[in-house]
């Protein structure tokens, strides 16, 4: 289980996300939905405990974040990556086996099969010698993808994933993120697309800066509570699905 109690987070004296709350049980798929600006991505990098909070507790497990940091993997946006690096696909992705791994060991036989097989299950083995910034964005994002599988965690965070990429990829990213649920991970998915919410996603978290509502999409994706964070009445009533 995660649990989030009473979060608060500021930019230079300016609340950007206020009073979120909100816990999950294990084996859930849940999108993080909101209009731009709500403090999607900002809420997550809050929670790992990636930049500063003003006040809130957030636990996995009855652990701290802290104590609970190896059984995490986060999927940053493509746009805060440095494509430059000089690093090709499978090293990136045995990056992933670093945290259990500790700072004195080095991978052994078994981290560097552990990181085929997830560069197998995201369908890029074949690219495995070639660098990191050569492949598209679709690739790219499967890459990172694989190296969250490599750590081996039972909570995934992934920000925007499908931003940028082509429909096969993206396929292929929502059909292994629907196999971790099954597996009994918690994944987590900042997500803009409204019209693919209800096929992708179990539950919701939707917040305009403060929590608007968390649940089943049945409970979430509703035409007052959505138009309640969009603050307009123009976005959400096209959305195929809707309910009244």
């Amino acid at each position: 289980m995660i649990k989030v109690e009473n979060l608060h987070v500021s930019y230079y004296g300016n609340e950007v996300v206020k009073d979120v709350s909100f816990e999950f049980n294990t084996g859930s798929l849940i999108g993080i939905i909101g209009p731009n600006g709500a403090g999607k991505s900002t809420m997550i990098k809050a929670i790992l405990g990636l930049i500063p909070k003003d006040k809130g507790t957030i636990t996995v497990d009855q652990q701290s974040i802290d104590e609970a940091r190896k059984k995490i993997a986060y999927v940053p946006q493509r746009n805060d990556l440095d494509w430059d690096f000089p690093i090709n696909v499978f090293d990136t992705v045995l990056m992933g086996t670093y945290p259990k791994l500790g700072l004195i060991k080095r991978p052994k036989e078994r981290e560097k099969e552990l990181a085929k097989e997830s560069l197998k299950r995201v369908g890029m083995l074949d690219y495995a010698n070639q660098q990191i910034g050569e492949l598209s964005g679709g690739q790219q994002q499967r890459v990172f993808l694989a190296r969250a599988l490599a750590q081996e965690a039972d909570l995934f965070f992934l920000d925007e994933p499908f931003v940028g990429i082509d429909v096969a990829s993206e396929k292929k990213i929502v059909d292994i993120l629907k196999e971790l649920k099954d597996e009994g991970k918690t994944v987590f998915v900042v997500h803009h697309d409204l019209s693919k919410v209800e096929s992708y996603f179990d539950e919701l978290i939707l917040i305009n800066k403060e929590l608007v509502k968390a649940g089943k999409v049945k409970d979430v994706f509703i035409y007052e509570t959505m138009n309640k964070a969009y603050e307009s009445s123009f976005a959400f009533p096209r959305i195929e699905g809707a309910r009244a």
